[in-house]
């Protein structure tokens, strides 16, 4: 990698900026970046990594090999009006705009581009997100190789056809704020059955990175690692029993099946607004 170029400024940009920086994928110099008017966020970009904050395009797109498009996605179609001059078919064109398809990109760019469009979710901000990764048929072995690096910066990053990022928004895009609402659902009912709550959060949060890290590095399935603890007549088939009885399962199913379907219903609404049509 060369040089990138990002487009947009916000938190996904910046923990971007972070995870390439720290695991030394690319030199700070060579990492450019602008947004629409906020010169204040800029400079702080700029005090923080040491990274180039400009408004000339020009500058922000001599010698670039990678443009991040990390816009809000409603700014997707006067953004990519804005740079289209300055894009071309040997760049990597990555982006993280939710909904906004590969080729709605290049139908805005009105130009073959290569383009990798993914999903990180906010987890990236830690370096611990779950990103997928879709391409368009321009894409080299090469580049596919910087996607995969790029993202692999914050967190894991898989490859997935693009007609299949709904069901990943629905599942890890959104995923944080289903944890996030266990964690909150668990810290109350510590609370109920006596425990202090900022006690009762670090007992809940270590539970749930154990679990994690069983799951992740048992050749065992989450439904045999859970038959394992569940002794009968313990307590916790007294739980789980509970669980069953309010149908917690199925509502976390229909809870991710909502979102995918979300997803897919605000691109397509999404890239009607762009006027570049269904995805």
């Amino acid at each position: 990698m060369k040089k990138m170029a990002i487009i947009g400024a916000g938190s996904m940009a910046e923990a971007l900026i972070s995870g390439i920086l720290e695991n030394g994928l690319m030199d700070r110099r060579n990492v450019w970046v602008t947004n629409n008017s906020n010169q204040e966020r800029l400079n702080d970009l700029e005090n923080r990594y040491g990274v180039v904050g400009t408004y000339d395009l020009n500058a922000l797109f001599s010698g670039a090999d990678i443009v991040m498009l990390a816009m809000k996605p409603k700014d997707a179609a006067s953004a990519i009006d804005y740079i289209r001059d300055h894009l071309r078919g040997e760049m990597l064109i990555v982006s993280v705009l939710a909904g906004v398809s590969t080729e709605s990109i290049e139908a805005l760019a009105g130009k073959p581009l290569s383009i990798a469009r993914a999903m990180p979710n906010t987890s990236a901000a830690v370096g611990k997100s779950a990103t997928a990764i879709a391409v368009n048929a321009r894409v080299s072995e090469e580049q596919l190789e910087t996607a995969r690096q790029l993202f692999g910066t914050v967190g894991l990053a898989e490859f997935v056809e693009e007609v299949q990022l709904d069901a990943v928004t629905g599942l890890s895009g959104s995923g944080p704020a289903y944890i996030y609402y266990l964690i909150e659902t668990m810290e109350k009912s510590a609370v109920e059955i006596g425990l202090e709550k900022e006690m009762a959060k670090q007992l809940i949060v270590q539970t749930l990175i154990g679990a994690a890290e069983m799951v992740k590095n048992s050749s065992k399935s989450p439904e045999q690692l859970r038959r394992e603890v569940t002794s009968p007549g313990g307590t916790t088939e007294a739980g789980i029993r509970v669980l069953e009885e309010n149908g917690v399962q199925q509502a976390f199913i229909s809870c991710i099946k909502a979102a995918a379907a979300q997803s897919k219903r605000m691109g397509d609404a999404l890239c009607s607004q762009l006027q570049v049509g269904k995805r």
